[in-house]
């Protein structure tokens, strides 16, 4: 007998979509059968790239993709751009809080900028989106909130990612608290290091050694950590809540 993961009729927002592993969950939904809508924050060729994505998915299902713009790191853009959805699609069903930046540094050599910029948008970033999402969301439905593997390593160099990424976990925790009176469960993932265009700037030798500390002996792809997202989402998972589910190919340290 097989199991079919069917959420058509089903509406997920993932913030951060126009690359990498958010694109690769947006497109993950939508074969799903979920209508899907791409965030992206307006910078650079983030908009061109979401609404290519877009394009692709509405070729093969009219009308089953959409791109909303939004800065996460803003609360009114966010509350304008869940308020925009409420009107045009009725509001969501599931969250995917995927947007994040990165802005390596040692403690000492860090900006005070590159601090807050990142802690604006992974961590920030996540509350604007749960605060407003709430409102819009139908009872039953589902957030999926990005952690990282850096929140339990402490990777050198990342005290404001790991930081961020490690009260995004948390506030996880929280948030199955507070939305479980309305059937709403809220978990994290926590991905290892995963094969995007962000991996491929690390240098060789530290791939090579990260690599030996991964059982699986292999970066994972954006296909494993959606796969993880869609299940989170799914029946399958109707008593998973408030947890933080670890995809690093059982990297322990």
């Amino acid at each position: 007998m097989s199991i079919t993961i069917d959420l058509s009729s089903k509406i997920a927002l993932i913030t951060g979509a126009s690359q990498g592993i958010g694109s690769q969950i947006a497109r993950t939904f939508h074969r799903a059968g979920a209508t899907v809508i791409l965030n992206h924050p307006g910078l650079g060729g983030t908009g061109a790239d979401a609404e290519k994505i877009a394009a692709e998915l509405n070729a093969t299902r009219p009308a089953s993709a959409h791109v909303a713009a939004a800065d996460v790191s803003r609360p009114d853009a966010v509350q304008i751009m869940m308020q925009g959805l409420k009107e045009r699609l009725g509001g969501i069903d599931f969250l995917i809080n995927n947007a994040g930046i990165i802005r390596d540094r040692t403690i000492a050599k860090m900006s005070l900028e590159a601090w807050k910029s990142v802690i604006d948008v992974n961590l920030s970033g996540v509350f604007h989106c749960c605060k407003f999402g709430l409102d819009i969301m139908r009872d039953g439905g589902a957030i999926v909130s990005l952690g990282s593997i850096a929140a339990i390593q402490g990777f050198y160099g990342q005290a404001n990612y790991a930081a961020a990424k490690a009260g995004v976990q948390a506030m996880m925790r929280v948030v199955s608290r507070e939305a479980a009176r309305r059937h709403i469960r809220a978990n994290a993932i926590a991905p290892g290091v995963i094969d995007t265009a962000m991996a491929a700037t690390i240098p060789e030798n530290a791939r090579a050694e990260m690599t030996k500390n991964i059982p699986l002996t292999r970066f994972g792809t954006p296909e494993e950590v959606a796969g993880v997202a869609l299940f989170l989402c799914s029946p399958l998972a109707s008593y998973v809540t408030g947890q933080t589910l670890e995809v690093n190919g059982g990297w322990r340290g």
